[in-house]
């Protein structure tokens, strides 16, 4: 695959951002756009593996050699015709996935892992500027009728095979937009919307229909949706944010961060908010709890508003540079990722008191102005202890108490599990032990006839990669369903 050796004398190479400067005074896409013989050349550095980790890696099984050899050749309409078989989105994932495939790269193992990600996103855009994108229209109709509830990845993916394989499809989704968190979630400066909305097009005129604005069991009733369609396919995701039940909770600038993400999204779509509703961190100090890909976006979003200072703050052990020893080649590398919202905070908020990012901090309360506003929070530093068992535990560190002076505090650790009221208490559905809706990885059947779910509602929160593959993968078991 690739050049014969080209790894020997090919080193990894990174993507070109625009200066920070620049982009943090926009919502535009970070990065430059990729030159062919950068491109050609890191496809070089890919071996003939006889074992492709990255393929097993990847949710969706991406045949990443395959597609890089060609790329390497010139013959990016093949590339293309390979990295459809498997992804329907590879725009999406080549923007906005953790690369599980490069974690498992085997050139990992003693140097850097090929640039998987920049190569497949540079192959669907070659395919839509070319227009070898078009839509891929059955052959044959059957007569089955197909309910999509939720137009996130999973719901887009699903929809999409299904209606491929002949089938009658409608999406239903609660907001004015198809696209879920890609459209209301991740900020435009990691996947611009007209990316998203160039897609739908796509499903669109291959003959699914969308109906926005309907939230499914409060809007329009389940019984409606039973009576009317052969397989219902649950893809609403998991949106019950995780809360901090700590004193002072209940002050004026504690936010949850989709609520502040979606905002900004909105509001880059040209809507007006009013200054009362507005999550705005300009000129502001602001506290983001939580570590993960998340809590870095608010950062993002942060210094882009304008903010005077920020913070973000996490209760896990900071990741050592390199890999521990019980987290061997080929799992997912679990070391200290910087994300460009990170580099951006080191050059933009070198008058911080302390460190943008610290690990093993616990908040302990939120203080108030004595007027309902947040003005400070108090945290501690802890470290993790393992008992007996071998299990960690958590223990404050005695003397370690602080305060920081703080305007925002936005919350960004995680989700429990999907929103019960309506849809999925209207259907009775039996839930797992974590809260999400029970179906098994088999064939995503629910506990009631007809009804599949697929996705962050299914699983719990995920990747796009994971939702794509999960849309994909109950797609099948629908069809087999009606067919059979």
């Amino acid at each position: 695959m690739g050049k014969a050796g080209g790894f020997l004398e090919i080193n990894r190479e990174e993507a070109s951002k625009r200066p920070i400067q620049k982009r943090v005074e926009d919502y535009k896409e970070l990065y430059k756009p990729f030159t062919e013989s950068y491109l050609k050349s890191q496809a070089a550095r890919c071996m003939d593996c006889g074992v492709p980790f990255c393929q097993f890696a990847c949710p969706l099984g991406n045949l990443c050699p395959e597609w890089n050899d060609f790329v390497h050749k010139g013959n990016w309409k093949k590339a293309l015709e390979i990295l459809e078989e498997t992804n329907n989105f590879p725009e999406f994932t080549g923007r906005v996935c953790p690369v599980l495939c490069e974690g498992s790269c085997v050139l990992g193992l003693n140097d850097k892992p090929v640039t998987i990600r920049n190569i497949e996103l540079s192959i669907v855009e070659k395919g839509w500027e070319e227009g070898w994108i078009k839509p891929k229209l059955p052959k044959i109709r059957t007569k089955k009728k197909v309910a999509v509830v939720g137009s996130g990845p999973a719901g887009l993916a699903a929809a999409q095979q299904l209606n491929r394989l002949g089938h009658n499809v409608t999406v239903f989704e609660r907001d004015k937009k198809a696209g879920g968190i890609l459209t209301y979630g991740i900020p435009d400066y990691k996947i611009e919307k007209w990316v998203v909305e160039r897609r739908i097009e796509q499903i669109e005129a291959e003959g699914v229909k969308f109906v926005y604005n309907t939230n499914v069991g409060i809007d329009c009733s389940v019984e409606e949706l039973e009576e009317k369609f052969d397989a219902i396919v649950l893809a609403g995701g998991s949106k019950l944010a995780r809360d901090l039940p700590v004193y002072g909770r209940e002050l004026n600038g504690i936010y949850y961060a989709m609520d502040y993400l979606i905002q900004q999204n909105v509001i880059n779509e040209g809507k007006q908010i009013p200054e009362k509703e507005f999550i705005n961190a300009k000129n502001k100090s602001v506290i983001i709890i939580g570590g993960g890909d998340t809590g870095a976006d608010c950062l993002g979003t942060a210094l882009r508003q304008g903010a005077k200072k920020v913070y973000q703050i996490e209760l896990l052990t900071k990741p050592l540079l390199d890999r521990p020893q019980q987290n061997p080649w080929p799992n997912y590398p679990q070391v200290l990722k910087v994300n460009t919202a990170h580099e951006e905070a080191n050059e933009l908020l070198k008058e911080n008191e302390m460190e943008v990012r610290q690990w093993e901090i616990l908040t302990k309360e939120f203080i108030g102005d004595g007027k309902g506003n947040l003005k400070k929070i108090k945290a501690i530093k802890v470290e993790w202890k393992e008992d007996e068992n071998g299990k960690k535990q958590l223990h404050e560190l005695e003397g370690t108490e602080f305060e920081l002076d703080i305007d925002l505090a936005l919350l960004a650790i995680g989700f429990v599990h999907p929103e019960h009221e309506g849809l999925v208490k209207n259907l009775n559905l039996e839930l797992d032990g974590r809260g999400n809706v029970k179906a098994n990885t088999i064939d995503f059947k629910t506990n009631k006839e007809k009804v599949f779910a697929a996705g962050d509602i299914r699983k719990g929160q995920s990747l796009v990669v994971w939702a794509i593959a999960e849309g994909r993968g109950v797609a099948e078991a629908v069809d087999k369903y009606l067919m059979d």
